[in-house]
């Protein structure tokens, strides 16, 4: 077990690629963790695709002190991937940040923003008590140098009040980047991770590893922070995925039941609440997209729609509608698709009746020609 949470741990999450150039960035941040005073490192595959009884989430769920999450996702969604998994906390304020999802913000946008804020009573994430430790996470997208990923450590450890008197004396940046030391401790630490983990641990000792090797997953992740329970997710998906717990609050309750590569749900969240890490639209991955109005964007665009000439609702209801297809099932249109946007569709009425006898027949044979394209 790991028994001692006086310090700070570091968790690097490995990506799904086996680019060496990322594999390289992640052991480099996960030896630096542990050259830092009163900092834990610990190592552990993609976090996405970890099911909730993996080794890994049990060593961290032990941990009870503040951590510091590195994955190659945005860091909103790697926070609510970690508080799925019942490793949860606080939100921590990051400086090191992927430059790419950085919005540019006038003073009008501001104030839109701050509305929002004080409307944030309504959001599921105060309807919990959450524990009293900061879950600090980074987007190892962010940087490619060890340095700026040392400034940013550093800086969390002082936010914590862990840097006291001779603690403040640790390796250098440069003693890390040309090691001297010889004495590394692999046989203690990386093959007893059963055993109490002393903190002060001596130069040289290496990251705590856990071998598992879980299979590619596809689920969505509820931002609770911005989730509002009103239930267009669980109206809209005809798969099964979401249901309520006890407190009638909505949760990813099948997540294996999703449908690999429709984000479909996604588009309907009117606050933009719901979460695919893996998908190739910023937006719909956990970009920093604001919900709601609070900056002047064109979410159509941001959510992959302009392609097809279709707003969010359209493609969300021609995703699920092709994924019930594959299924088996029949197609429904925008029939389902929610209560404030069942006036939109794909050439069907208002009257919320099947969506596939409105669609055009040559519309059903160009969707019939794409599926004999993936030989099924």
């Amino acid at each position: 077990m790991i028994r001692e949470n006086h310090g700070l741990l570091v968790v690097v999450s490995q990506g799904q690629s086996r680019s060496p150039e990322k594999r390289d960035l992640e052991e480099a941040i996960a030896n630096l963790a542990v050259s830092l005073p009163k900092t834990f490192s610990l190592v552990v595959p993609h976090l996405y695709d970890l099911s909730q009884d993996s080794e890994s989430l049990k060593r961290m769920r032990e941990w009870k002190g503040p951590i510091v999450l590195l994955t190659w996702l945005f860091d909103r969604a790697a926070f609510w991937v970690l508080d799925r998994m019942e490793v949860r906390g606080q939100f921590g304020a990051i400086e090191l940040k992927n430059p790419d999802t950085l919005l540019d913000v006038d003073d009008e946008d501001e104030e839109e923003a701050n509305d929002e804020d004080e409307k944030a009573e309504d959001r599921v994430a105060n309807i919990y008590a959450r524990p009293d430790r900061t879950i600090y996470s980074i987007d190892m997208r962010s940087s490619t140098s060890i340095a700026d990923f040392e400034k940013e450590f550093r800086r969390i450890l002082e936010a914590e009040d862990l840097l006291r008197d001779a603690e403040r004396a640790t390796l250098s940046l440069d003693r890390f980047l040309n090691p001297t030391n010889t004495t590394a401790l692999s046989a203690s630490v990386a093959g007893a991770l059963d055993q109490p983990i002393v903190h002060d641990a001596p130069l040289g000792i290496v990251p705590m590893r856990i071998e598992e090797h879980p299979t590619r997953r596809w689920y969505p992740v509820i931002d609770y922070s911005r989730c509002t329970n009103c239930m267009e997710c669980i109206d809209f998906c005809l798969f099964g995925v979401y249901g309520v717990d006890k407190a009638e609050t909505i949760l990813v309750e099948q997540p294996d039941n999703c449908r690999k590569g429709c984000p479909a749900c996604s588009r309907v969240c009117p606050e933009n609440a719901i979460i695919f890490p893996q998908h190739k639209t910023p937006a719909i991955a956990g970009a920093p997209v604001e919900a709601g109005s609070a900056f002047k964007i064109d979410l159509s665009k941001l959510f992959g729609a302009p392609e097809r000439n279709e707003d969010p609702a359209a493609a969300a209801a021609r995703e699920r509608d092709e994924q019930l297809i594959l299924a088996g099932r029949a197609a429904v249109g925008m029939a389902n698709a929610s209560a404030n946007e069942s006036a939109v569709s794909l050439g069907s009425k208002k009257d919320g009746s099947d969506g596939q006898e409105k669609r055009s027949k040559d519309e059903f044979d160009s969707l019939i020609d794409q599926l004999d394209d993936l030989n099924l």
